[in-house]
């Protein structure tokens, strides 16, 4: 293989962080929209993309929920979802984790049963059409209240099978991971695994983090990359293999940097780091271009890609057997 860009695009990988609604590329969305009978305030792809100018986390989400709006009918979810294995299954996606926001459609008159019966009909095309393996994830939206949360985790709960995990996202300004206390703790007498994003540079991270782990009882960490802020901190999501899913190219977009120094150094502590895409769409890139982004800008060598790969698999939340057949599937590709 001549370099190490064309190891990392054919390298099997696994997905722990991308929200499905930020796989909503423009080309899809004008699509929608003339579908639906929709105005859009855009004239073509690239004004679209123009419009995308954001340099912190709530003017992307300003963003992010108007482009839902063309979201409407369940075959809108199916083809979004469908869009997103497509670009997965090219560059060799194994198995994904996907999130989804329940909130942000209901609370558009958009029915859960719609939007969850279209993304569940994708994804078992997905597994049988293409060999992608995919969990969903519901996230709660952490600027709405949390009987907000709590309705919608009631109306998961018929799709409780179709649905492996719930996590928290949205504008963490003033919403700290407490908030939602009494909603993870019923998720988990439902089995729901448990993450929740702790995003990048907000104000009170490390405190954050720590509530997730003291309060919240999470199974995993999106973001987190603050964790290095504090060394106990850093040691206690070791002592537990946490996985923490970091999104470089978003981190771009959204705070001074990729943070892919701080991916290395992650790394080298043996923190269970994992590099993904995210919102896609949006911050542009999937999986091959965040991990070359990365790779170039920390200088990580082979070994450290591998190890990333390696730790998507083991930080994800199949079964052991089912981890250790996709790291023997990353193990035949190396030896070539």
């Amino acid at each position: 293989m001549d370099n190490l860009n064309d190891f990392i695009a054919g390298m099997p990988k696994a997905e722990l962080h991308v929200h499905i609604e930020g796989t909503l590329e423009p080309d899809l969305k004008f699509q929608l929209a003339k579908r639906n009978n929709l105005d859009l305030p855009y004239q073509s792809e690239e004004e679209m993309r123009a419009a995308y100018d954001f340099d912190d986390l709530p003017s992307f989400l300003k963003i992010y929920y108007e482009g839902m709006g063309v979201l409407i009918t369940e075959q809108d979810f199916y083809d979004l979802t469908w869009k997103y294995l497509e670009k997965a299954h090219s560059q060799n996606v194994l198995y994904a984790e996907i999130f989804f926001d329940p909130q942000a459609h209901t609370s558009r008159g958009i029915s859960f049963e719609t939007a969850i019966t279209g993304i569940h009909r994708a994804l078992t095309d997905g597994a049988e059409k293409l060999g992608i393996k995919t969990n969903l994830i519901m996230c709660f939206l952490r600027d709405m209240s949390a009987d907000s949360a709590i309705e919608a985790l009631e109306q998961s709960l018929p799709y409780r099978e179709w649905i492996l995990g719930v996590g928290l996202d949205s504008d963490e300004r003033n919403n700290p991971p407490i908030k939602f206390k009494d909603v993870f703790a019923r998720a988990r007498e439902e089995s729901y695994r448990l993450t929740m994003h702790c995003d990048v540079d907000q104000e009170n991270s490390t405190t954050h983090i720590w509530q997730t782990l003291n309060d919240i009882g999470v199974d995993r960490i999106d973001h987190g990359v603050n964790c290095l802020e504090d060394e106990a901190l850093c040691s206690e999501i070791i002592k537990r293999s946490l996985a923490l899913t970091v999104c470089p190219i978003s981190n771009g977009y959204v705070t001074d940097g990729l943070k892919a120094d701080e991916i290395r150094m992650m790394l080298e502590k043996g923190i269970r780091v994992t590099v993904n895409s995210d919102d896609p769409a949006y911050f542009p890139g999937y999986m091959t271009e965040n991990l070359i982004a990365t790779q170039q800008a920390a200088k990580l060598s082979k070994e450290q890609v591998i190890q990333l790969a390696v730790n998507a698999f083991e930080g994800s939340w199949l079964s052991q057997p089912e981890k250790n057949g996709l790291r023997q599937k990353l193990e035949d590709y190396i030896k070539g």
